[in-house]
């Protein structure tokens, strides 16, 4: 299988690329940077684009039989209205020419990113691939993304939006920020801890994707995340006593909120998002608790 993957040389790209070539595939990566990284194998071929503007580089999304959609400015920033619209275009934009690009009736398949902030803010009620979407900035982004994205399967092509919970890693993401606070004796919850968390572990993120990839009888939106979602201060609680450090130093919200903005909400409210879909099919979780989860990363 010959695959490409936007926004490739990030978080998750990065080992979604190693995984691949592994399995026997062919990779191409399409990233900003005009260079791949020294940690990029030498057998994925780089190019070097913009994928929110028209170009070359999509003559190559034709000549895939899968297209991995991973482009788009982290979230993970003070949100204000320069970098909403940044967040907004990389990826609304990318998913445009991406789907523009694939050729009509090829046997192929788009999985193209989104997030499980499509659900909005449901306090501790238990979301599904079947429940609609929610009305904040998140919720409506992640709304036009997948539209774009569904634009391929006008085409005949086969797309499947893969709903991120937070994934985690040693390397990056919100592992990549926590554990060198609790190293520090600073860690514990966001806020008073209460809102829900929906994780999955980089491994199973891996795996998932190879699963709707190789079984072509899944389609639309499939949630990316662990069967069992935790609030914030179980997480915070469990890696404490993995790391054998405190847990007990929150973070007030004002605080939060003073940092990220209107980000600092979707982090002290979070949602309660279960893998239906994946699990219907027949996925089965290697992490599907979080000390599991946690205790593997930590000893990554």
């Amino acid at each position: 299988m010959n695959i490409l993957i936007t926004g490739g040389l990030g978080f998750v790209g990065t080992q979604l690329s190693k995984r691949f070539l592994q399995r026997g595939y062919k990779v191409t990566i399409v990233d900003r940077s005009p260079e791949p990284r020294e940690t990029t194998p030498a057998e994925v071929t780089y190019i070097s684009g913009d994928t929110s503007l028209e170009g070359t580089w999509q003559d190559e999304v034709a000549a895939h039989d899968a297209v991995i959609n991973l482009a788009g400015v982290s979230i993970f920033q003070r949100w204000n209205q320069e970098t909403k619209k940044l967040i907004y275009d990389t990826r609304i934009l990318t998913t445009k020419n991406v789907a523009a690009a694939m050729r009509q009736g090829k046997n192929a398949v788009l999985c193209s990113t989104s997030a499980v902030g499509y659900y909005g803010f449901h306090g501790d009620e238990v979301l599904t691939e079947e429940d609609p979407p929610g009305g904040d900035f998140l919720a409506s982004l992640c709304v036009d993304w997948e539209r774009e994205a569904q634009r391929a399967a006008e085409k005949g092509i086969r797309v499947v939006l893969t709903r991120f919970g937070i994934v985690l890693g040693k390397t990056g993401g919100a592992l990549g920020q926590m554990i060198p606070a609790f190293k520090k004796f600073v860690g514990g919850p966001l806020g008073n801890g209460e809102q829900w968390f929906s994780w999955v572990h980089m491994e199973d993120l891996l795996r998932a994707f190879l699963f709707v990839l190789e079984e072509d009888t899944v389609q639309g939106p499939v949630n990316f995340c662990a069967p069992h979602p935790v609030r914030n201060r179980t997480l915070a609680e469990t890696l404490g006593k993995l790391m054998s450090r405190p847990s007990f130093l929150k973070t007030p919200g004002w605080a939060i909120r003073l940092a990220f903005g209107e980000f600092g909400s979707v982090l002290l409210r979070g949602q309660r998002v279960v893998p239906k879909k994946l699990q219907n099919h027949g996925f089965e979780f290697q992490y599907p608790e979080i000390d599991m989860a946690l205790q593997a990363v930590l000893q990554e």
